[in-house]
């Protein structure tokens, strides 16, 4: 509430801003014309038919893809040029379709890497990686968050498919991220895995406040998440609104060969 004569608060920039963003190839568009905005704490699902661009758009976000039209800000900050380790210090964290982890080390020796080049106290090489007190609380901490500390001191290549999910979570909030891209992370999970990777991410979401965008093909999965779903048809964005909206969306349907979604 303000009062006569005093200036309301002015409202906080989007953590994620993204401009008319494209790629192509050859000439051909792979990505077109993209551009939306994600509120800090907000969650987007991204979703749309088989190669309709959405790993790829998360390919220009996280920096693995360089975009050749429009913009990517995070935090007000342009980094549509930034390498991915430039964008990983500035607060972007992602997974990708394929579990990613350090098969030879223990899980909690996973997190506590993460952690520590989050610091960069990894690259002192005269230390030990687990010396740095403050990366093993941060590491202890997000194993408990996602469900692992009993796990903490066996091999990651041990664990199940479903628990390497929760690993890369638990790498990505060891370094205490702004933004989280979740690519597909239930993609191989068997059906009694995916309610307890839910609730690590929904946890992840709602009682961290933490912002993310995932992309996954389990619309259940989604609709029980998401703030907004943001629609993907060859390369460019066709929807963008809460679930009701974009599932009562005939124009999506049809994108997804006539069948309701």
């Amino acid at each position: 509430m303000t009062t006569a004569g005093s200036a309301a608060p002015a409202a906080p920039g989007p953590v994620l801003s993204v401009r008319d963003l494209g790629w192509s190839v050859g000439g051909a568009d792979i990505v077109a014309g993209v551009g939306f905005d994600v509120a800090e704490g907000e969650f987007v699902a991204v979703i749309g038919p088989n190669g309709a661009g959405k790993t790829s758009l998360f390919n220009l976000l996280s920096g693995l893809t360089r975009p050749t039209a429009g913009t990517v800000e995070l935090d007000g900050a342009d980094i549509t040029r930034a390498a991915p380790h430039r964008r990983a210090r500035r607060g972007l964290g992602r997974t990708f379709q394929t579990s990613s982890v350090f098969a030879g080390l223990t899980v909690a020796e996973n997190v506590r890497l993460a952690a520590a080049a989050h610091r960069g106290s990894c690259l002192r090489l005269w230390r030990r990686a687990d010396a740095d007190a403050a990366s093993r609380e941060a590491a202890a901490s997000a194993l408990e968050r996602v469900g692992l500390a009993h796990r903490a001191d066996v091999a990651a290549g041990s664990l199940s498919h479903g628990d390497k999910r929760k690993l890369e979570l638990a790498i990505l909030l060891a370094t205490d991220p702004r933004l989280i891209l979740l690519d597909e992370p239930m993609a191989g999970l068997g059906a009694g895995d995916v309610p307890a990777l839910t609730d690590v991410v929904r946890a992840v979401h709602r009682e961290e406040g933490r912002t993310v965008l995932m992309v996954e093909h389990h619309m259940d999965v989604l609709l029980g998440l998401a703030d907004r779903v943001a629609v993907m048809h060859h390369g460019r964005l066709l929807a963008l609104g809460t679930p009701g909206e974009v599932m009562a969306d005939s124009v999506v349907q049809e994108a997804y060969l006539g069948e309701p979604l």
